[in-house]
């Protein structure tokens, strides 16, 4: 319950908001003030899945954990697809939805350990500490976990990198071998990073994973 939710956040010392209404949830998201947002898809009012594309399209980066049934696969993806950074399916632990949750304010909050201040492929350059991303001199806007992504590749160029491997930098825990969320991440990232009329940066290596070059 979102009660059980509330305690178990408090209790690891986070300043917790909580609301059951779509209309209220869209103005706190709106306010920019969160560190991390975890939106139910089913919310009386206005859905999670609408409060998530609104806050992507007025360019608020936050990010933000999706809460789903099991039986809604396609919603899942539709999350994702809208902006979503990671997905939770009920019912869950709340210590597992505390562990998501810090995975993704550890990986959105560090500092690059690196003293390279810029990382360039071909005609790709991404800037980490503007965390800004050019190809053949556009600008590339990314979400933070599209820019994470893209950085491990980028890190790993000519190299084939795994879903395992993907998985485990970006997101912070075990690759679970059921989920598309990899896919689903790639998928937004090549729309960005190679649209068309462009010669592709990102391959798939069948059955191993991805190879940038």
């Amino acid at each position: 319950t979102g009660n059980e939710i509330v305690r178990e956040l408090q209790s690891r010392g986070y300043t917790v908001d909580w609301v059951d209404s779509g209309h209220e949830g869209m103005v706190r998201a709106i306010s920019a003030e969160y560190d991390l947002i975890t939106l139910d898809r089913m919310l009386p009012g206005i859905d999670g899945l609408t409060i998530l594309t609104t806050i992507r399209s007025v360019g608020i980066p936050t990010p933000v954990l999706m809460l789903s049934s099991l039986g809604d696969v396609d919603e899942r993806v539709r999350g994702l697809r809208a902006g979503g950074d990671d997905y939770l399916t009920k019912p869950f632990d709340p210590e597992e939805m505390t562990a998501r949750l810090e995975a993704l304010l550890r990986r959105n909050q560090a500092p690059t350990a690196q003293a390279q201040t810029s990382l360039c492929v071909g005609s790709l350059e991404l800037d980490l500490i503007s965390r800004k991303v050019r190809r053949d001199g556009q600008d590339i806007e990314l979400l933070p976990t599209e820019f994470r992504v893209l950085e491990f590749m980028m890190r790993h160029a000519g190299q084939t990198v795994t879903r395992t491997m993907l998985f485990e930098a970006v997101w912070g825990y075990h690759f679970d071998p059921g989920t598309n969320l990899i896919d689903v991440h790639m998928g937004r990232l090549r729309k960005k990073i190679d649209p068309s009329g462009v010669k592709p940066m990102i391959e798939t290596v069948r059955g191993a994973g991805y190879i940038l070059a």
